[in-house]
């Protein structure tokens, strides 16, 4: 049997460092006070800060770009894909192509940049009275050439259509949810179709893994051996990858064609996998641009300044959806899903 393990552990900074074909991932998890009536956070607790750039945890959260509503003002994005996994509290999605969503509590949101797209992403703070902690991953999975100037794509994996694969017994449980690829019969809502997860041969998966105290799972090899597997350990005191411990979190690549045995510690721990068959393309990347090329960096800047991806159809650059709006999700083509 080779080695399961292709490297050693990584620390998990702030990003996370990721492998092909992904080129992002960030764990945000903030524990925001009780909102106000703008679904913001009270001016009082904001001293200190510097609204619009703050990435400092200060009282346990972060305000990020925003400068009322906690999280991240319209921003441009071409050349790739961003998959947002909200484990807590929700998320408001706006777009310049006049999309909209309110999605959290397990829901999943998969967008294709593609050609360009602006979007906004925002944190509101519904619960006046208590806290409101917000906690999810971004991940940014890049677009092979062919596919970068792909039409613009929203899709919502709403949580309750997430498959989850559980094994083990009440109190030593351990659960997969299958955001993205398959797991013991257990597949995925469908990617957007011009994604890289959405070609089987890619074995792009994205498993979110959740073990009870002393809980075992075995993760079984990829059905593509040509793939990348990282596993990122975030949260608990440890865990048994392969009979290795790990008390400190951190990241793993591992053999994608061999098994895999998890064993939680006394405290439970949660685990984040990433995998799929890298693009091997280069990668040019200027903050919210990824493409193959300087030059087509610069194209995409340009065709920004001049177009907007759309124009921005909202009153503010910051929306959030009124605070008694439910979960819902308003499509490109104007079709709305209430949940």
């Amino acid at each position: 049997m080779s080695d399961i393990f292709l490297d050693g552990a990584f620390p998990l900074g702030f990003p996370w460092q990721t492998f092909d074909p992904f080129l992002f991932c960030v764990h945000h998890d903030d524990a925001y006070p009780r909102g106000n009536a703008e679904m913001g956070i009270d001016r009082a607790l904001l001293g200190g800060r510097e609204l619009g750039s703050d990435f400092v945890v200060k009282d346990g959260f972060r305000m990020y770009h925003g400068e009322r509503v906690p999280g991240f003002p319209q921003h441009p994005h071409r050349g790739f894909e961003t998959v947002t996994l909200a484990r807590r509290g929700v998320i408001d999605h706006s777009d310049s192509l006049g999309a909209a969503a309110r999605f959290g509590r397990g829901d999943a949101q998969w967008m294709t940049a593609g050609k360009g797209i602006v979007h906004s992403e925002m944190f509101p703070l519904l619960d006046r009275d208590g806290p409101n902690p917000v906690e999810l991953f971004q991940i940014w999975l890049n677009l092979p050439s062919e596919d970068k100037l792909a039409e613009p794509h929203f899709t919502m994996l709403w949580g309750e259509e997430i498959p989850v694969v559980g094994s083990g017994e009440a109190g030593a449980r351990a659960e997969i949810r299958v955001v993205a690829g398959e797991l013991e019969g257990a597949r995925a809502p469908a990617p957007p179709p011009r994604s890289w997860a959405s070609k089987p041969g890619n074995d792009v998966a994205i498993f979110t893994i959740k073990l009870d105290p002393g809980a075992r799972v075995r993760l079984p090899p990829a059905r593509v051996e040509a793939v990348g597997r990282t596993l990122y350990f975030f949260s608990g005191g440890s865990v048994r990858v392969a009979g290795r411990l790990l008390e400190q979190h951190c990241g793993l690549r591992l053999q994608p064609s061999e098994a895999v045995e998890l064993e939680a510690g006394p405290d439970g721990c949660e685990l984040l996998m990433l995998q799929g068959r890298p693009i091997g393309q280069p990668v040019a990347q200027y903050g919210p641009f990824v493409m193959n090329t300087r030059a087509q960096i610069e194209q995409a800047m340009a065709d920004y300044r001049r177009t907007r991806f759309g124009g921005w159809p909202w009153p503010a650059n910051d929306p959030v959806h009124p605070r008694e709006r439910g979960r819902f999700a308003k499509h490109l083509d104007g079709h709305v899903e209430e949940r």
